[in-house]
């Protein structure tokens, strides 16, 4: 514990107590004995060497929570006791003094203890010297440093280690902060990531489901109900095999973090052709124009997964909200403007991957079903983990300005390792 500069002294610590309660009455035995170190001028003191000895015993009750004022005291003490007739308690007590004074006073006294103490001891050497010309004379520079910079030495060193022992205990503790900090980040972040992906592998079975259910009711026609019927059943199994496979993909995650059977862009036909099944009874037509150069190297696991999941999620939709009309579907290598008036369809294989949905925009009769947002929002943190653009929402047909479809666009970086390699 580090004392305030000059603080009123607190209330004196029980280990403190007893050692001043200890060299009191040692003090007493030794002055009853009639042992004492010093006594000047050859004449016998009698009981005033016992008053530098209570003085001490004050500052010894000061030496933890009293810091400075117990210094000063027992400084006072030890000159008093040297003057009148010295007992080796008091000089004893002096050291433990000392020692505390630089353990426990503040940072800036305790510094300046060994320096005082060091000059105090040259002093009294020279002066000795020069006084008694003996080398016997010495002896009072030895027991000068022995009862101020020895203890003032030691209860530094002991001072320095408790703080680097706390700076330690400190910084253990922040890494654990940090440590919690980052678990809970992971977590919330592998929770978003399973939202996502339940989202994007239900969302469009259970939107087919809810449109033909609704259609079906509504509907009196037996031939329309049964193909309602069937795509109901058909979206079921194929959302029940989802639903089977992110419970095990989730037992089982591939090495690079994302499932290990994620789908790829290879899967967009099976995908559009189930969407024309899907969006038939609602006057829909689906169309794939994929611009990516045949034999093109794979993509990174991530960007095929978010392309594959942001066309996904952006044909549910179209199922969902779109009037009757084409929705297209256009993948490739091109960062076009936003307003949609063209796409490369060409071979190159550099640059950003795009991914761009079209689709009628206006008041849709008949069945619908309903929606919460939750689709838009994992596909913006999808393009958002992968540092990419997103954008969603009607655009005007180009020659046409009263006409607007919805558009949903997604431009997501590909690392060009070729490039990086040339580089290198």
């Amino acid at each position: 514990m580090t004392a305030r500069p000059f603080a009123p002294p607190g209330r004196p610590h029980r280990d403190d107590v007893l050692i001043a309660l200890a060299g009191l009455a040692g003090g007493l035995v030794l002055w009853a004995l009639g042992i004492q170190t010093n006594i000047p001028r050859g004449q016998d003191p009698g009981a005033y060497p016992l008053i530098p000895l209570a003085l001490m015993c004050c500052a010894v009750l000061m030496r933890r929570n009293g810091q400075p004022w117990g210094l000063f005291l027992a400084s006072g003490a030890l000159l008093a006791d040297q003057l009148i007739g010295s007992l080796i308690a008091t000089v004893l007590m002096f050291t433990d003094v000392i020692y505390a004074a630089v353990l426990y006073g503040y940072q800036r006294m305790s510094r300046r203890i060994i320096p005082v103490a060091t000059v105090i001891t040259i002093g009294l050497t020279i002066w000795a010297l020069a006084t008694y010309r003996t080398p016997d004379a010495l002896m009072i520079g030895v027991v000068s440093a022995l009862i101020s910079v020895a203890p003032a030495w030691s209860g530094l060193a002991i001072r320095e280690h408790r703080e680097a022992a706390e700076a330690e205990r400190l910084r253990a503790e922040q890494t654990a902060l940090l440590a919690e900090m980052d678990r809970s980040q992971a977590v919330t972040a592998e929770r978003a990531r399973m939202a996502r992906e339940l989202h994007d592998m239900v969302a469009n079975h259970l939107s087919a489901i809810a449109i033909h259910s609704t259609a079906a009711q509504s509907i009196a026609d037996p031939k329309a109900t049964s193909e309602a019927l069937a795509v109901i059943r058909e979206n079921s199994v194929q959302g029940l095999a989802e639903m089977r496979r992110l419970i095990g993909l989730l037992r089982d995650a591939g090495a690079d973090g994302e499932p290990a059977a994620a789908p790829r862009l290879d899967g967009l036909d099976a995908l559009i052709a189930q969407a024309r099944t899907n969006g038939a009874a609602s006057g829909l037509s689906f169309a794939l124009r994929d611009g990516r150069a045949t034999g093109a190297p794979a993509l990174p696991a991530p960007v095929e997964l978010a392309a594959y999941r942001i066309a996904q999620e952006a044909v549910t939709n179209a199922l969902k909200h779109a009037t009757a009309g084409e929705v297209l579907v256009r993948i490739g290598h091109d960062s076009a403007a936003p307003d949609g008036t063209s796409i490369h369809d060409g071979t190159s294989t550099h640059g950003p991957l795009t991914v761009r949905v079209t689709s009628p925009y206006g008041d849709r009769p008949g069945p619908r079903a309903p929606g919460s947002g939750a689709g838009l929002v994992g596909m913006r943190e999808r393009v958002a983990l992968l540092g990419g653009e997103f954008e969603a929402g009607p655009v005007a047909v180009p020659g046409d300005g009263r006409a607007k479809v919805w558009q949903v666009r997604a431009v997501l970086p590909v690392e060009d390792k070729s490039a990086e390699g040339h580089r290198a």
